[in-house]
């Protein structure tokens, strides 16, 4: 569930705002590499419960990846405040 928005709230700091960008960044090459690594596994040849925790994986990659999006967003709006 997201926060309401509050057009009174301070930005966040600049040098702050960079860390997490980079961090934000550092997250995204790491789960591209969960990521392209499970399209090789599937590629192989897998029983059900091998299929059963590459889905497991893929899904929380995905939902990584969502909220690094979300994170991003909220980064740049609040560089755009300043």
């Amino acid at each position: 569930m997201s926060e309401p928005k509050h057009d009174a709230e301070p930005g966040i700091p600049m040098a702050v705002c960079r860390e997490l960008r980079t961090m934000a960044h550092d997250l995204s090459n790491s789960l591209e590499t969960i990521v392209q690594a499970g399209y090789l596994l599937r590629q192989t040849t897998l029983d059900d419960n091998q299929r059963k925790w590459l889905s497991l994986i893929d899904k929380a990659a995905q939902d990584a990846a969502l909220l690094n999006r979300q994170l991003r967003e909220v980064l740049r709006n609040s560089s755009q405040q300043e």
